[in-house]
């Protein structure tokens, strides 16, 4: 892909619909919404389908990935109450669009992403546009270990069930966010770790992710 660093006010003013829509859709989370009207989502893409970006749609990234729809980054987000500082687990770069969303709020990301293509890609996308995250090639279900705990971890692919090991990394009153199901669609589910060995589970609403692959996932 082609990536051409433009944002003028046509992608200002489509990003601000987008705003509303989520606004109408029901997140309500200010500092959430003020990201999303931040990020230049249309940088994602290759210029012939920047009309596609400002759309509240997922959208093919190649490998089977997709950027996730504004809506389901928006909600998950809203879930981790990110506060300025976190130390954050992304499970899934993908198209890093999650990874600026979480960076805006002031979040200290690692991300893990498994396809080498995508990944190398990334890697050169965000810091172009000023985004500077710990980038990881690898087995996301994992984790990453060597710099646990996390304050917060989401994980933007669908799994099967949520991996001990995640929770393992999690610090006590941590946040992690992971859509569990089958490969056709997943309940987005909240784990709060209230002590070393106790966690609540919270269950929400209905979501279609691509499935997470990896030695504790599919």
């Amino acid at each position: 892909m082609a990536y051409k660093f433009i944002d003028n006010y046509r992608e200002q003013g489509a990003r601000k619909k987008l705003v509303e829509l989520l606004k109408e859709r029901g997140i309500t989370d200010q500092r959430v919404l003020k990201a999303i009207g931040k990020v230049p989502r249309h940088f994602f893409f290759d210029e012939t389908f920047w009309n596609q970006a400002y759309k509240d749609i997922a959208f093919p990234i190649g490998d089977g990935q997709t950027i996730s729809q504004p809506y389901t980054v928006a909600y998950q987000t809203e879930l981790l109450h990110i506060q300025k500082g976190d130390k954050v687990l992304e499970i899934g770069t993908g198209s890093g669009y999650q990874t600026c969303i979480l960076m805006e709020l002031g979040a200290k990301v690692y991300t893990i992403e498994r396809q080498p293509s995508i990944y190398a890609h990334t890697i050169k996308v965000l810091p172009g546009m000023g985004y500077k995250a710990s980038f990881f090639l690898g087995d996301g279900s994992k984790g990453i270990e060597e710099h646990a705990p996390y304050a917060k971890i989401i994980v933007t692919a669908g799994a099967p069930f949520v991996p001990e090991v995640l929770l393992k990394q999690l610090k006590i009153g941590g946040i992690l966010v992971i859509p569990v199901g089958d490969e056709k669609s997943q309940k987005m589910i909240t784990v709060i770790r209230v002590s070393e060995n106790d966690f609540d589970r919270i269950e929400l609403d209905t979501f279609r992710f691509v499935p997470l692959v990896g030695d504790q996932a599919w």
